[in-house]
């Protein structure tokens, strides 16, 4: 990556973390020109980056400032602890979601779908139509249970940025990173064990685990540096807990990315306790700084850490290619893929692996990533016009997921009804939970380039928000 394009996201990162605040003048050209070894024509093009996704303003003869319309909305609140492990419900509001067909008359804000109309996809779409046309056909035979070689080392070469030091045999190929989750909770869980999950927490995730008849206990998390480490911590002592599933990269649905020193030490604590943790990264390659994120994978040194992805997220969900590195589970995630799926659709893994191979993947996921930056900020500037007074937002540090927090006794179920006739879904707050809580909260999607038609839907969920408040006073 060059290197305005590093700095640029430094800065950013500043901004948005309020290193920098509205009104604020940022360092000057020659100053960061020194500080960061670089000429002063790569800091101009970093603060024109920067001034393209609207987080600088320059003035004549002054410099470049943070811009003073830029207000946030406060972050979500934490949650407050679980009192026990709970039996997963929600699943007739989750299935409404994810039967959803999608429609053109419809604006979809609800679902986890990334944009798969940028031009960087073509070689992809190519490479799906080349291997169709092979004579040897080799998209229409079984595959390897682990999957396919090349595709397994690729992926191993792509983990290096993560931190992990994979081989092709360290990997499992998946259906998605579903069924790398599914599989996983199923080779280290029994019916009645404990599962401890960060909260809000992914719904899919959840969902396996009420299908397997397992419990979950949620524990509070915060919206810039993730699950509670004091609240695990207690949970361990006080619960026979079987493994913590998480995902601390761009989470999902808050879009934090964990700190390093917190992995550690969550690392350290699943040591402590003996017990297993569930790593879910299928947005850890979405973070909008550069280099991505370590995952909390490589720092494991006795294989207790199931790694999970898939390119669902980042190519096309109806791939649906996605891996596992289960450590020293290996042999049970295994076992528990062919009693479920048996092996993976071999044409998609030949053309991703292709695609990975010719270098496609990198610019992609750097325009991805831009594009994605430059949506949540108007994403957010329309929650700050369109919502009701006092609505809060996540700062999501990648990904494309927004998270809005209405006042406490709103309910999106409600909304979400309301909303039904006017062509636009949202995802409720209450799949994100094991117990319905966060019914006043919802989840908005933003990684479509924005469109009139896209803010009028916003403005149609603030307004219907407004609507019921009102209507409740």
């Amino acid at each position: 990556m060059t290197l305005y394009v590093n700095l640029a996201e430094l800065l950013g990162t500043r901004i948005e973390k309020g290193f920098y605040r509205p009104g604020d003048r940022l360092p000057s050209v020659r100053a960061l020109s020194v500080e960061h070894g670089v000429s002063l024509s790569t800091v101009q093009q970093a603060y024109r980056v920067l001034e393209d996704s609207g987080l600088a303003t320059p003035k004549p003869k002054s410099g470049y400032f943070v811009p003073v319309g830029r207000e946030l909305p406060e972050l979500p609140a934490v949650g407050r602890p679980a009192q026990r492990p709970v039996e997963i419900s929600q699943w007739d509001q989750v299935l409404e979601l994810i039967r959803a067909v999608p429609r053109k008359d419809v604006v979809q804000l609800g679902r986890g779908m990334p944009d798969v109309t940028s031009p960087t996809m073509k070689p992809l779409l190519r490479g799906l139509a080349r291997i169709s046309r092979r004579q040897d056909m080799p998209g229409l035979y079984y595959d390897n249970i682990h999957g396919t070689l090349e595709l397994r080392e690729q992926i191993a070469r792509l983990m290096l940025d993560s931190g992990c030091q994979l081989s092709a045999s360290d990997l499992v190929i998946t259906t998605g990173c579903h069924e790398a989750l599914s599989t996983s909770i199923h080779a280290i869980c029994e019916p009645g064990d404990i599962v401890a999950v960060d909260s809000p927490s992914f719904h899919g995730a959840m969902q396996t685990l009420k299908g397997l008849g397992m419990k979950a206990l949620e524990i509070p998390t915060d919206p810039l540096t993730g699950i509670s480490l004091e609240a695990l911590e207690l949970a361990l002592e006080q619960w026979p807990i079987k493994v913590i599933q998480i995902t601390p990269n761009c989470n999902n649905p808050l879009g934090y990315i964990m700190p390093e020193s917190r992995k550690r030490a969550l690392l350290n604590l699943a040591q402590r306790f003996d017990v297993a943790i569930i790593e879910d990264d299928v947005y850890g390659e979405l973070s909008y700084t550069y280099p991505r994120p370590r995952t909390i994978k490589s720092f494991d040194e006795d294989g207790r850490v199931l790694l999970c992805s898939s390119f669902s997220k980042t190519l096309a969900p109806g791939l649906r290619i996605g891996w596992v590195a289960p450590g020293r589970y290996l042999e049970r995630v295994l076992h528990m893929k062919y009693i479920s799926t048996g092996s993976t659709a071999p044409q998609p893994q030949i053309a991703i692996a292709e695609f990975l191979k010719g270098g496609y993947f990198e610019p992609h996921l750097r325009r991805m990533r831009t594009q994605y930056q430059r949506n949540r900020d108007a994403m957010i500037d329309w929650v700050t016009r369109y919502f009701p007074a006092g609505t809060r937002a996540s700062r999501p540090q990648g990904s494309f997921m927004l998270w809005v927090e209405l006042p406490e006794g709103f309910d999106t179920l409600k909304l979400n009804r309301a909303l039904h006739d006017q062509g636009v879904q949202i995802a409720v707050g209450s799949i994100f939970s094991a117990s319905g809580k966060y019914r006043n909260c919802l989840r908005m999607n933003y990684a479509a380039k924005p469109t009139p038609q896209i803010e009028e839907a916003v403005r149609k969920v603030g307004a219907a928000a407004i609507k019921l408040l009102a209507e409740a006073d």
